[in-house]
């Protein structure tokens, strides 16, 4: 699957972007998974390149944190069956501060 679209890429602002909004103002832009397990990753900056920032919960929502993963990461990950991370196409956006539990 295809993480990005030109599309998608338009949207996101640059990285520090948001850096002076409270978390109730900023927009989640994209939301990768893993079909496998229960980790996501909610993007909310990109540089156009393969940094991103955003909300990180990689299963223990007592360990997610905000900061910065890559693009190449997620498309380089193998997963059981030959899957992949995904992007959730149904995604339909929310605020950084209600997926912040």
């Amino acid at each position: 699957m295809k993480l990005l679209t030109k599309e998608l890429i338009a949207k996101f602002p640059k990285l520090y972007a948001n850096e002076e909004k409270k978390t109730s103002d900023v927009e989640i832009i994209a939301k990768f998974f893993n079909p496998c397990g229960a980790q996501t990753w909610y993007a909310t900056e990109f540089d156009s390149d393969d940094l991103f920032f955003g909300y990180v919960n990689l299963g223990d929502s007592q360990c997610a944190e905000l900061g910065y993963f890559s693009l190449s990461e997620l498309e380089s990950m193998q997963l059981p069956f030959g899957l992949g991370i995904e992007r959730d196409l149904h995604y339909k956006g929310h605020k950084l501060g209600e997926v912040m539990v």
